[in-house]
């Protein structure tokens, strides 16, 4: 008999209030702003970003799998089991025939994207979870603008029909990268995913915007919004309630933002 305590689960994590919409996940979690105000510290380089951005993954990782992925029953006996036979958990846990494909976008998200990678193929069934590679890099004016994205190579798998997407990316500042990603996602493979979640550590409300005028089905979740540079009467209201807000400075980097993740990440300055 199942225990109706574990019958169905209620989870969703804490947000902060926003008015973007419900596509939009804001994680309220002091834990991890607490990792990413030291990852974005000027004095943090490796190894200790590494290790940072790897728990900041894992938890935004629980978060979404946790959230989004389908749920099933399941009947599994305990060691008890061996003198007890009703020592059986009889409950609620991810679906393990979920199909599932995270995407890493070189180079700051290649690293995130392992770390899905890893706790995914501990839920699900391995054979059922893949893990592709985009290469691509911002695409500048002569002022430094950026004004799209450039892919170089890629390697995907095949098909994408019925699977979870999952694009873990560090920083969502102009969305030009995350939308060239997705639309590829949806428009070049076979199949329909059955669903899409970008998965930052920060994003801006340009990013927010630009995103879901591109891709209004886009799940994005993030652990803090960055609006620096919008006027002080903007940052006293809840985000999403003026067009006004602003986190990129003009050369589209975020602020207060973290500077070259990709950079530090790889100890590669170009």
């Amino acid at each position: 008999m199942v225990d109706t305590a574990y019958a169905e689960s209620r989870y969703r994590a804490a947000e902060i209030p926003h008015r973007y919409g419900p596509g939009v996940h804001l994680i309220d979690d002091p834990f991890a702003w607490t990792l990413l105000t030291r990852a974005c510290s000027p004095d943090t380089g490796q190894p200790d970003m590494g290790r940072l951005v790897r728990m900041l993954y894992e938890g935004l990782a629980r978060v979404v799998l946790a959230t989004e992925f389908p749920r099933a029953r399941v009947d599994v006996p305990t060691r008890m089991a061996v003198s007890h036979p009703e020592a059986v958990y009889r409950g609620t846990a991810l679906g393990r025939t979920t199909k599932a494909v995270t995407v890493g976008i070189a180079r700051a998200g290649t690293m995130p994207s392992q770390v899905v990678f890893d706790l995914m193929n501990e839920v699900l069934d391995p054979s059922l979870v893949r893990q592709d590679h985009l290469f691509m890099s911002r695409q500048t004016n002569a002022q430094g603008e950026v004004v799209g994205a450039t892919w170089h190579d890629a390697k995907i798998g095949r098909d994408v029909s019925d699977r979870y997407v999952l694009f873990p990316d560090p920083m969502g500042a102009t969305g030009s990268s995350m939308v060239s990603a997705v639309s590829y996602y949806k428009n070049s493979l076979e199949g329909k995913p059955a669903k899409l979640i970008a998965m930052h550590l920060i994003v801006t409300p340009e990013y927010i915007r630009r995103v879901h005028a591109d891709h209004p089905d886009l799940v994005v979740y993030a652990y803090r919004l960055d609006r620096g540079l919008s006027p002080p009467a903007v940052l006293r209201t809840e985000p999403g309630t003026h067009e006004e807000e602003r986190g990129l400075n003009e050369v589209q980097y975020i602020v207060p933002g973290a500077g070259g993740v990709g950079e530090i990440l790889n100890n590669a300055w170009v």
